[in-house]
């Protein structure tokens, strides 16, 4: 046992180690095209057979070499590869377009190996999830696999509603890059805020094409190629789609994700496919966002009870309930046959009013709608939430960004009981631009008697004359539905909408003329109108849950 398995272990309460291990370093294994993908193998020394788990990563290697030796000394056969193009595997990086022909070469090569003896597991987050999918339906027959904040679908969430996840492409080019020259600089990077500072600059660009070089100092060809065809390329995204294997015969899947991960829909949606189809995974979602400390410790300790019981029928560390949900501002855990919840679910409705605020009835007059100016050119910033961020993510007080003229709020009375939400807030809008592009953003904040407004989950809609029909006054209808969420809002607390018409750098900004950001340096501004007459009652619907 190394020092740092040990702490870790200790910590996370992971359980005493039982084996001793031995690292095989740097083995090559042949991909289809010829090339090499390096590995590091982690042998339990024992007598016996040792089922084994598979970790591909894009990612540094010694990134994960405490998990891959905790699982080890717990007696599994670790393999935890470097994808192509990157920590010294042959071929060039190309995100998501190899990972299911290199992922199916390993399975063939994992077959030929004296040491494995049919019983195959694997796990990882992020990146690392979405290889398991890319897999999940040519693994031998006694498979596990753990996916966690991950998605077996990356256009929606690279290309959210039209625009570009633009927070997370940027960062991502900064992370893949750090680690290719000097992790230790990078950290330092991090520490600093620096990457979030250079995100933030980044995104001003334009044309935004070549926020490459203004990130990196350099083309990045994958942005490059993407940007160049992501929009009209529909073979792309179906050969990147894994959905499709998502079957009653995939493998046993742990589902590990938290309330602000920026993929917790299309992970949500992949569990309630496996259930549909006759599946039955495990779902266990925290209070955290994507690069959490704890979300990670969660993912290998639900990883090793996963692989336990069905690689070796040991299900005593397995809990009874597949589904563990936590709830913030209750702060505490529930555990759940299924999810969404069964029918004592309901659905509760505010109405947007005069004075910014949020009541039980609709508006029984005539009453003018609230305004507010967007300018690409000083766009209205993102506070915390749903990102990919070093810094910075998750729950963060929005009381700054509400004093904003570009941001309205409707704000309801402090509650008398409790309110607890579990699911997804729709936000139903009665809305007119200037123009003809524009986006809307909305957010729904939980304001304490401290006057601290922290936000709990939001949404966003990009708005074009072919995706949406205005009515006969010239006025939009539409939904925003925010993302899943579990909240209580406690007594003498309120409940206070956001609505908005950005959020940069996490979303890229709408140019309003039309034309792509991309190519365009040419930025419009819009004015924007929400109506709440008795004609057009916007609203909000809450997902009510009676614990």
């Amino acid at each position: 046992m190394s020092i740092a398995t040990f702490i870790t272990s200790r910590r996370e309460n992971l359980g005493a180690a039982k084996y001793k291990v031995k690292t095989s370093r740097n083995v090559k294994t042949p991909m289809s095209d010829g090339i090499d993908l390096l590995a590091d193998i982690y042998f339990p020394v024992g007598e016996g057979d040792f089922p084994t788990i598979l970790i591909r990563t894009p990612y540094l290697r010694k990134g994960f070499a405490t998990f891959a030796q905790i699982y080890a000394e717990r007696g599994f056969i670790t393999v935890l590869q470097a994808c192509r193009g990157t920590d010294g595997s042959g071929g060039k990086l190309e995100p998501l377009t190899c990972e299911r022909e290199d992922g199916l070469a390993t399975l063939k090569w994992l077959n030929e190996q004296d040491w494995f003896d049919g019983r195959l597991g694997s796990t990882g987050p992020s990146y690392l999830g979405y290889v398991q999918w890319a897999i999940c339906d040519s693994m031998p027959e006694n498979s596990a696999i753990s996916t966690h904040i991950a998605t077996s679908e990356y256009r929606s969430v690279l290309m959210p509603k039209g625009a570009i996840n633009l927070q997370l492409f940027l960062s991502w080019m900064q992370l893949i890059k750090g680690l290719e020259g000097s992790p230790l600089k990078f950290t330092f990077r991090i520490l600093t805020g620096n990457v979030e500072k250079c995100t933030q600059e980044a995104a001003k660009t334009l044309p935004l094409i070549d926020a490459d070089i203004k990130t990196t100092g350099e083309k990045i060809p994958f942005w490059q190629d993407w940007m160049g065809k992501a929009n009209d390329d529909e073979s792309l995204w179906d050969s990147l789609d894994q959905s499709k294997r998502l079957t009653k015969n995939t493998p046993a899947n742990f589902f590990v994700s938290g309330w602000y991960d920026f993929m917790i829909d299309q992970l949500i949606r992949d569990y309630k496919t496996l259930k549909a189809a006759g599946n039955n995974p495990y779902l266990t979602i925290g209070p955290w966002f994507h690069i959490h400390p704890k979300l990670i410790a969660e993912g290998v300790r639900s990883t090793l009870a996963w692989m336990h019981a069905h690689l070796n029928g040991d299900k005593s560390d397995l809990r009874d309930k597949p589904v563990r949900l936590h709830i913030s501002g209750l702060n505490q855990w529930f555990e759940f046959n299924d999810f969404p919840l069964p029918r004592k679910h309901k659905s509760t409705t505010l109405f947007l009013a005069a004075n910014s605020s949020l009541q039980q009835n609709k508006t029984a007059s005539a009453t003018p709608p609230a305004t507010y100016r967007y300018d690409p050119n000083d766009p209205t910033p993102n506070i915390g939430g749903a990102i990919f961020a070093f810094t910075g993510a998750g729950p963060r007080d929005n009381k700054k960004l509400e004093q904003r003229k570009d941001v309205l709020i409707f704000t309801g009375q402090k509650l008398e009981n409790p309110l607890t939400i579990i699911g997804q807030v729709k936000l139903t809008l009665f809305a007119r631009s200037s123009l003809e592009n524009t986006d809307f953003f909305a957010r729904l904040c939980d304001v304490s008697p401290s006057d601290k407004s922290i936000n709990i989950c939001d949404g966003f809609e990009r708005l074009t004359p072919t995706n949406i029909k205005k009515n006969k006054d010239n006025i939009w209808q539409f939904d925003i539905i925010m993302h899943h969420s579990a909240h209580q809002f406690k007594q003498g607390h309120q409940l206070r909408l956001q609505i908005s018409s950005g959020a940069t750098p996490r979303f890229s900004r709408n140019p309003g003329t039309g034309d792509s950001l991309l190519t365009t340096s040419k930025l419009v501004t819009a004015d924007q109108e929400i109506f709440f007459d008795n004609n057009h009652p916007s609203a909000i619907s809450l997902p009510v849950y009676e614990l």
